[in-house]
């Protein structure tokens, strides 16, 4: 593998795994920890002993590091993997002060992979953007490459290029299993991205929306038991990338209606999510006043996206409207500390597990954030 500086800005969790197992394989690989404007060297052996973000923060252990300026200015592979938090009309004004941040000091020759997702003719805006911030021609002078990140355990099977060029070396770097990847335009890459995305949300809101109707005859919910470990931590995996397909259309068209059609059934969803919790209240003549809710949610933090840590913040915002005693938690609920009857939502199949490993006492009730929102 080649020995040339690659950087990724952006201490992510999936750049992080990104560069790691790139490390592992021999590769001179730095990341840029957006909070202290510092190149971290990533060496094997840190890449092996820390598997996440968040071991390596916790441990703290002591790392080589240089500004990230002078890590950028030496890269040829520079791989933007930063951490988005921002939403609605802040979301691009965040993106492109990331991007300008970013892409700076690169120097002629070098690379530039956009790892965070866009919509359709979004790359159209960074290469316009990188042009006039670095004065290079994207495609000639500076390569410019769209490999959008997701799910750490698979990365997508293609690599959208500006120009058809022999980038031998950009798919050795990318390839962490036997399986080639392919090199494709710009456009091509974010249409196969935009498949993928809204074939998963079509056929989730197609589970979600029949689900409605279940709960009504409990007699015949055994036939739908693969659908009980879908949570809600699932649903809103790449939601993200929805939003930013449907950000990239203003008329109405067919492909507007799928996704829009997917974006409201996150939000029936929610919103029947809620309305169980209201029910359960009701069915069981709990007082708002003696009730405790938790949401318990083990999320990770570090992710490129911000959509999980803005849905949990969104759920305990409406449940406060009528309930004020709500928290979020991760992992195991301590119930024993107040007089209160606890209501625990759990949104992700590792934390209904953990509360369900965990539980004790009658004053318990757990709601499943599954499709069937079963309590």
């Amino acid at each position: 593998m080649t020995k040339e500086k690659i950087v990724f800005f952006g201490l992510s969790s999936e750049g992080y795994s990104l560069a790691s197992q790139m490390a592992i394989n021999g590769a001179d690989v730095q990341i840029i920890d957006e909070s202290s404007s510092s190149a971290i060297l990533l060496k094997p052996e840190i890449a092996k002993t820390y598997t996440n973000v968040v071991s390596l923060r916790e441990d703290e252990p002591l790392l080589a590091m240089e500004p990230s300026k002078i890590a950028i200015s030496k890269a040829k592979y520079l791989f933007f993997t930063p951490r988005i938090r921002k939403t609605g009309q802040d979301l691009k004004t965040e993106v492109n002060s990331k991007f300008k941040d970013a892409v700076g000091e690169l120097k002629e020759g070098s690379s530039f992979i956009n790892c965070l997702p866009t919509g359709f003719r979004g790359n159209d805006d960074h290469i316009s953007l990188l042009e006039h911030i670095t004065g290079f021609e994207a495609g000639k002078t500076i390569s410019y490459f769209y490999f959008p990140l997701n799910d750490l355990n698979k990365t997508p099977d293609v690599i959208g290029a500006l120009k058809k060029t022999d980038e031998k070396k950009i798919l050795s770097l990318l390839k962490m299993d036997k399986k080639e990847k392919k090199l494709v335009d710009i456009s091509s890459a974010e249409y196969s991205h935009a498949i993928n995305t809204i074939q998963r949300f079509s056929n989730l809101c197609s589970i979600l929306e029949v689900c409605k109707f279940v709960n009504r005859d409990t007699k015949h919910t055994f036939v739908f038991n693969d659908f009980k470990d879908i949570y809600l931590d699932d649903m809103i995996t790449g939601l993200y990338d929805l939003r930013m397909l449907g950000s990239s259309f203003e008329s109405a068209q067919t492909l507007m209606y799928l996704i829009n059609g997917s974006i409201r059934g996150i939000s029936g969803y929610i919103k029947r999510l809620i309305d169980t919790i209201r029910i359960t209240l009701k069915k069981n003549d709990l007082k708002a006043s003696k009730t405790k809710i938790v949401l318990s949610w083990t999320l990770d933090t570090n992710e490129m996206r911000g959509d999980k840590i803005e849905m949990l913040n969104t759920i305990a915002s409406k449940l406060r409207d009528y309930i004020g005693d709500v928290e979020t938690s991760t992992g195991s609920i301590d119930t024993f500390h107040h007089d209160k009857v606890t209501i625990v939502v759990a949104c992700s199949n590792s934390d209904y597990k953990e509360i369900n490993e965990s539980q004790k006492g009658e004053d318990l009730f757990v709601i499943k954030a599954n499709p069937l929102c079963e309590i």
